[in-house]
C-alpha cells in the first residue's frame, strides 16, 4: 500500500485509516479481537488508526492500549489518531451532551489518553467538533504546549467547516488533517470549500463514512440504486467490484478514506481501491450521477 505524507510536515501514512468508531458491541471489545483486525490492517499495509475517548463504549483506547502493552505490535510501526471534544453524561455509555473544548478539558483528554494507551505520544491529536465557546487563542495555546512538550507530535481536525477551520489556522496552527464525511451520497465539503481548504494547507482531508454507511451496498432507494447498477458497470471494466470503485472515486479527489467495518473483506476491499486509477471521465460520470 502506498505511503502518504499527512501534510507538508508530515506524518508519513498509509493512504488508508482504519477506525474502530463502529466498535460498539460488547462480543466485540475484546484485546484479542481488537489485536486480529489491527494486524490483520498491517498485512495490508495500513499502518494508521483512528481512536477516540468515544469508541468503543469509553473502552477502546483502553482496550487497544493492552495490545500496545502485549507488544502485539511495534508502537513505532503504527500511526494513532486520536479525538476529544465530546463529553459524555456518564462514563462509557457514549451519550453526548455538549462539546467542550477548554485548554482544561484538552490537557486531561490527552494526559487520559496517553496513560489508558500506554504511549508516550499521540501521532496526530483532533479536536472533535467544533466548540461555540471555545476561546481560539487558549485553545491553540494549550494545543501547542502540548506539541511542545512532545506528548502530540501532530494537531487535525474533524467536523470543522472552512471558517471554524480558519479561525484556527490564522494563529498558525499547523493543521495536518480535516476529518469529514464524503461519499457519493454526500459531496457538500467538494461544494462548502472544506476539501479545497485543507489541500490549500498542504494537508490532506480523511473521509469517513466512504460507504454512506452501506448504503451503496444495500441501499434500496433510486438513487442508491442508479449508482450501484453504475458502479457495477464500469466493475467490468477496472476488473473491480462496487466497494473498490466507490473508495477509488474518494481517492481520485485526493481524500483518504476511513474505514470502519469489522469484516476482513470490506477492510481489505477498502484497503485496495486506492490501486484502481479511474478515468477523468469515468470519476465524472459516477459523480453526475449524485448531482441528479
Amino acid at each position: 500500500m502506498k505511503k502518504v505524507f499527512l501534510s507538508d510536515s508530515g506524518p508519513v501514512i498509509s493512504d488508508s485509516i482504519y477506525s474502530f468508531w463502529r466498535w460498539n458491541e460488547a462480543d466485540d471489545l475484546k484485546v484479542k479481537n481488537i489485536e486480529e483486525i489491527t494486524n490483520y490492517c498491517l498485512e495490508l499495509g495500513i499502518n494508521a488508526f483512528d481512536l477516540s475517548n468515544s469508541y468503543g463504549l469509553g473502552q477502546m483506547e483502553e482496550l487497544f492500549g493492552h495490545v500496545i502493552e502485549n507488544k502485539s505490535v511495534k508502537r513505532e510501526d503504527i500511526v494513532l489518531f486520536s479525538k476529544c471534544g465530546y463529553k459524555s453524561q456518564e462514563e462509557g455509555t457514549g451519550k453526548i451532551i455538549y462539546n467542550q473544548l477548554t485548554e482544561k478539558y484538552i490537557n486531561k483528554s490527552v494526559d487520559d489518553t496517553l496513560r489508558k494507551l500506554k504511549t508516550e505520544y499521540i501521532d496526530v491529536f483532533l479536536l472533535n467538533e467544533f466548540d461555540p465557546l471555545m476561546r481560539s487563542e487558549e485553545v491553540v495555546s494549550a494545543l501547542t504546549t502540548l506539541v511542545y512538550k512532545g506528548k502530540v507530535k501532530h494537531i487535525g481536525l474533524s467536523g470543522f467547516n472552512v471558517f471554524q477551520h480558519q479561525q484556527l489556522a490564522n494563529f498558525s496552527l499547523d493543521i495536518v488533517t480535516n476529518h469529514f464525511e464524503l461519499n457519493l451520497f454526500n459531496t457538500t465539503a467538494i461544494h462548502d470549500g472544506r476539501l479545497d481548504f485543507i489541500k490549500e494547507q498542504y494537508a490532506k482531508p480523511m473521509a469517513w463514512a466512504p460507504l454512506a454507511g452501506g448504503r451503496i451496498l444495500t441501499g434500496t432507494d433510486a438513487e442508491a440504486i442508479a449508482i450501484r447498477s453504475l458502479l457495477e458497470e464500469l466493475a467490468l471494466k477496472y476488473n473491480s467490484n462496487v466497494e473498490q470503485l466507490a473508495v477509488a472515486w474518494i481517492h481520485k479527489l485526493g481524500a483518504l478514506p476511513i474505514i470502519g467495518s469489522l469484516s476482513k473483506d470490506r477492510i481489505k476491499n477498502a484497503a485496495t481501491a486506492s490501486e484502481i486509477q479511474l478515468s477523468h471521465e469515468d470519476w465524472h460520470r459516477i459523480y453526475n450521477i449524485t448531482r441528479k
